[in-house]
């Protein structure tokens, strides 16, 4: 498979762009685009050809859940069988942003998205590709680093065109990233806790949820 490099505005991305990155999404394709967090790999996650593809495409574990991309807490309420307190508060806080929360998946979210463990890392990204390529599609995105797994995230376009090319269907180019990845934090046991370090420091979550 060939990949494709398309450069887009990510102030402004240009409407071809994302027409033709949501057409590719469509077709069960696994594409990378810049967001506030670094490149990102996403697929459509009800689709279980693109959910292999995406971990085949990153040489991922079978065990290991797929992180998704919500453009809203109403999104949110469609994809976990229930959200506590901490996670509204969290969303408030730090949403649209770099936090991944994770909270139990609803029957709705394939078992496979979830590495098999009925919970599912949901984040609303600062990125105005991703959200518009959420409206356009009306539905949520798998999210996971555009990296084969064991390899840095890659932060501009063409370090994950050099990385993924032949993996992946298409690459968004909007320059070089700059921001740091996503930190991700379970709420979903008595005592929350970070799983995953990154842009949000564990103390300023420990503050909102103090």
């Amino acid at each position: 498979m060939a990949t494709d490099l398309v450069e887009i505005n990510v102030e402004e991305p240009q409407p071809e762009a994302l027409e033709r990155a949501a057409a590719a999404l469509r077709r069960g394709r696994v594409i990378a685009i810049p967001t506030d967090a670094l490149y990102m790999l996403v697929a459509d996650p009800f689709n279980l050809r693109a959910v292999a593809g995406v971990f085949k495409a990153k040489g991922r574990e079978p065990h290991r859940s797929l992180p998704i991309l919500i453009r809203d807490t109403l999104m949110a309420e469609e994809l976990a069988s229930e959200l506590n307190n901490r996670f509204f508060l969290l969303a408030r806080r730090f949403w649209p942003g770099p936090l991944s929360i994770i909270v139990p998946a609803s029957a709705r979210v394939p078992l496979k998205v979830t590495g098999n463990t009925g919970r599912l890392a949901l984040r609303h990204a600062r990125s105005i590709v991703a959200d518009k390529l959420i409206t356009l599609l009306n539905q949520p995105l798998i999210s996971t680093s555009a990296n084969i797994s064991g390899h840095p995230t890659c932060h501009s376009g063409i370090e994950v065109f050099g990385m993924m090319d032949g993996r992946v269907d298409l690459v968004l180019d909007g320059g070089v990233c700059t921001g740091q990845g996503a930190t991700t934090v379970d709420i979903t046991e008595p005592m929350w806790r970070v799983i995953k370090t990154g842009a949000v420091e564990e103390s300023e979550i420990a503050e909102c949820l103090s």
